[in-house]
């Protein structure tokens, strides 16, 4: 079997398939649950603790101080930019989240699988009448 043909055998099964699409669409997701923090939830969150904007959130390390992370960017100082961490932090949380519900959902609406009856086989059975017959 060649190498191409190999190749073709295994893209095609269906975990593969599934694994693609999946992170096609995961990518997809990505930019739902960016603008869902960034735009939704992170402005209330800031609000509440008095307008204060996450992605702002840095220590310079070495560079003249700035007040935004833009200005800091811009001065070429070198910083550690916890705020953006805070954020991505949120992300994960809501994308963990979204998951757990779509996977909870999922084990819902999946039917249970219904119970399997042992077939006994003839022997047996045929070894528990003579079993019965020898009793009585």
């Amino acid at each position: 079997m060649s190498m191409l043909d190999e190749f073709k055998k295994f893209a095609m099964r269906g975990n593969v398939l599934d694994l693609a699409i999946g992170v096609i669409i995961g990518a997809s997701f990505t930019g739902i649950v960016n603008s869902l923090v960034n735009d939704i939830i992170m402005p209330p969150i800031g609000l509440a603790l008095g307008g204060v904007d996450f992605s702002n959130f840095f220590w310079t390390l070495k560079g003249p101080a700035a007040d935004t992370l833009a200005a800091a960017k811009a001065a070429k100082a070198v910083t550690i930019n916890y705020g953006l961490f805070v954020n991505a932090v949120i992300n994960f949380m809501i994308v963990a989240f979204a998951l757990f519900l779509l996977i909870r959902q999922i084990n819902r609406l999946a039917a249970p699988k219904p119970a399997e009856v042992a077939v006994t086989p003839e022997d047996v059975l045929l070894l528990r009448e003579i079993r019965d017959s020898l009793k009585k």
